[in-house]
């Protein structure tokens, strides 16, 4: 018996692909975090210095971001054209491919090259696959497979520093990690062979008479609004995540990787673990209170733990974990909050372009945020505790802007 066009078993098929795809991009995410001051060690040799180190930290995010950025307007573009499970697996194949050549690189920048065009596939992924799930899935079950699928994305970072905590990452071993990043081209190749498309994309192809851009749709009179709030909402916690918060990481090792090997990997276990409890619950609690008042406390919590996690304890305290995995709860929250609002905001004939251009628009931002936190670091001379202090004032602005967003919205079917 099919449900609007599927089988259960074909909707379970949809939802297993996707949060599988979302692990590995998480793995993608999470690489370079817990590797690159070991990648940095190995390539600069003699010519490193913990500051520099740092600045390349920046470098190599704010080149995954725009990778990411632009990955998810054109691919999540390429979802609307061609359909969400071709896309997903040009996107998985995409990510793979790059981040195993990761493994062969002999130079920085190199590597700055391979983390751009990762990112083009971690960016591209995301529309694609939450726009798969929101049309197998009926509108009741969305708010618990949104969470499931959003979980999957940090679920990976968890998977990976359980790997970092038993083979770990130094100046001498890390190519590894990037060669394990390409196995998932497998589930690529699966995914473009056996994966069932979405029926209401295949509908509205079949129905639709209008041959205009989805790109171009999104900025018409009638979508415009949803397309700049998703924008907004969008951008804060993306820029929040990836200019303040991920610098505990690097932080955990250049205090504590002199003495202990896999605390950098047990600080990234304790923020994942945090954060796929989050993003799971984050669309339940936008299903429970409403979108604006939960994003608005969502903001206000998540400025005030990160503030704590740097100001308020640091590495080897015992502490420190403790409010690294708070920090991680509560700040992925949106991103489960995302999945869910985000699909419902656009019409299924450009959902994976409004998804992809919402969501990826933040990484534009995101990739000069991370820049501008490089010169930061540099700034205070290496400090991370003010780097990330100073950069975490970015969630107070999602205490304004979600005013802008409708309380409510609906599922746009046509």
């Amino acid at each position: 018996m099919t449900d609007f066009g599927i089988t259960p078993n074909q909707r379970r098929f949809v939802l297993l692909a996707a949060f599988l795809a979302l692990v590995f991009d998480g793995v993608e995410l999470g690489l370079m975090p817990i590797a690159s001051m070991s990648v940095s060690k190995d390539l600069l040799g003699d010519a490193y210095t913990d500051k520099l180190g740092g600045v390349w930290f920046a470098r190599f995010t704010a080149a995954l971001m725009l990778g990411a950025a632009i990955g998810g307007i054109a691919l999540g573009n390429l979802g609307d054209r061609i359909g969400r499970t071709r896309a997903m697996g040009v996107c998985i194949l995409i990510y793979s491919v790059f981040a195993a050549l990761g493994a062969f690189v002999e130079t920085q920048q190199q590597m700055l090259v391979l983390r751009f065009l990762v990112g083009l596939g971690v960016g591209g992924l995301w529309p694609n696959g939450v726009a798969l799930v929101a049309e197998c899935w009926p509108k009741t079950s969305r708010p618990f497979v949104s969470g499931a699928t959003m979980a999957g994305l940090n679920f990976g970072i968890l998977l990976l520093s359980q790997f970092a905590q038993h083979w770990p990452i130094t100046t001498d071993s890390w190519r590894w990690l990037f060669q394990i990043a390409g196995l998932p081209a497998v589930l690529g190749v699966v995914v473009l062979l056996f994966l069932p498309e979405s029926p209401k994309w295949l509908e509205s192809r079949g129905s639709s008479k209008k041959k205009s851009s989805p790109l171009f749709d999104l900025f018409q009179p009638s979508l415009i609004r949803c397309t700049l709030v998703g924008v907004a909402v969008s951008a804060i916690p993306m820029i929040g995540a990836w200019s303040a918060s991920k610098w505990m990481i690097p932080w955990a090792d250049t205090v504590a990787g002199a003495t202990n090997l896999t605390y950098k990997a047990a600080t990234q276990g304790w923020w994942a673990l945090g954060a796929t409890l989050g993003s799971f619950i984050g669309a339940q609690v936008a299903g429970w209170f409403g979108k604006r008042i939960s994003y608005f406390v969502i903001s206000l919590a998540t400025l005030i733990i990160t503030v704590a996690m740097f100001q308020w304890t640091e590495p080897l305290q015992p502490s420190f974990h403790p409010v690294v995995f708070a920090q991680g709860f509560i700040a992925t929250l949106f991103f489960g909050w995302l999945a869910l609002f985000l699909p419902e905001l656009f019409p299924v004939r450009v959902r994976a372009t409004g998804s992809g251009l919402a969501y990826n628009s933040g990484r534009f931002a995101t990739a000069a945020g991370v820049l501008a936190s490089g010169a930061i670091f540099s700034w205070f001379g290496g400090s991370f505790p003010r780097v990330g202090a100073i950069c975490a004032s970015i969630y107070s602005l999602g205490m304004v802007v979600i005013w802008l967003a409708p309380e409510a919205t609906e599922s746009q079917e046509t």
